[in-house]
């Protein structure tokens, strides 16, 4: 059978079509790797990429693209609303098909490796790829950002896996790691108070006390002048997308706003949406894989 892995880097860049889409290319123009989805976000700056293919065709296409982003990418004059502390930010690498996680963080080592050398850009591993427990969480290892990240790599604790301890001094630091699939799921409020969506991110997320596998801020989107709760759920079997949303729309109550619309950023398994429909339309004794037709076409 053949291995399918999906990768789903991040870079720096959410308003520059041409560097957006200079990054995608290396993906399109690698055989094997298909690419299934980018998005951007301005506010955000930052582009989600989202492709698959074999273990070889992910490990070149992601090698090409930090070395695209790695050009193109200046980190000392990008500005936005989301925590970065790279060009490519972070490169996730996720089983799909006949694929084991121990395989996948052996293609991470392999691509950390690359990275640091043939893009010259130092690579921290991270999630089920991490070297110590206190790198397992990329918010732990981003804290700090770009700025602060050349005097936080001088520290034993938080030198680089590969590169040294030393930053990209345009193009910072990447993390890479083997992870479970990740959603990304916003939750936009009928209000421009920002402080509004920061205090319900605090509410929700897991290091304040909320839900566990929720990863939460507050922050606001300029061109629609929308407050918005932006959300990584790290494993929705554990907190699925209905309970984080009906939570925000509780919390969003109490200030007398509602939430006008939510967002997925890239792909999620369809077990997730799945598992709302279910709630939602408060379907009994509901059996998935034999009641949706597309269960049996796969």
């Amino acid at each position: 059978m053949a291995k399918i892995i999906e990768s789903i880097p991040n870079i720096s860049e959410g308003r520059n079509q041409e560097v957006i889409e200079a990054c995608v290319d290396q993906i399109r123009n690698t055989p094997g790797c298909t690419l299934l989805d980018y998005s951007s976000d301005e506010t955000h700056n930052r582009s989600v990429i989202t492709y698959m293919g074999s273990p070889e065709a992910c490990e070149e296409a992601s090698v090409k693209l930090a070395k695209k982003a790695v050009e193109l990418i200046d980190l000392t004059k990008h500005e936005g609303g989301h925590p970065r502390m790279g060009c490519v930010d972070v490169m996730p690498f996720v089983p799909l098909k006949d694929v084991t996680v121990e395989e996948c963080v052996e293609l991470s080592k392999r691509v950390g490796e690359r990275i640091a050398a043939e893009a010259d850009l130092p690579v921290f591993l991270y999630e089920d790829s991490a070297t110590a427990k206190h790198r397992q969480n990329l918010a732990k290892i981003r804290k700090g950002q770009f700025e602060g990240m050349a005097e936080k790599v001088k520290e034993e604790k938080w030198c680089p896996d590969f590169g040294g301890a030393r930053i990209h001094p345009t193009g910072g630091v990447v993390a890479v790691g083997a992870r479970p699939p990740l959603i990304a799921f916003n939750i936009n409020l009928a209000t421009d108070n920002v402080e509004i969506a920061k205090k319900i991110a605090n509410i929700i997320r897991e290091v304040k006390g909320g839900f566990k596998c929720v990863k939460a801020m507050g922050l606001l989107l300029e061109e629609r002048n929308v407050a918005q709760v932006s959300i990584n759920m790290t494993n929705y079997s554990i907190t699925p997308l209905h309970r984080v949303l009906e939570l925000v729309r509780r919390e969003a109550a109490r200030y007398g706003v509602n939430v006008i619309g939510t967002e997925v950023i890239g792909l999620a398994p369809m077990r997730a949406f799945l598992d709302a429909a279910e709630y939602y339309l408060q379907i009994e004794d509901f059996d998935p894989d034999n009641q949706v037709i597309e269960n049996h076409l796969l």
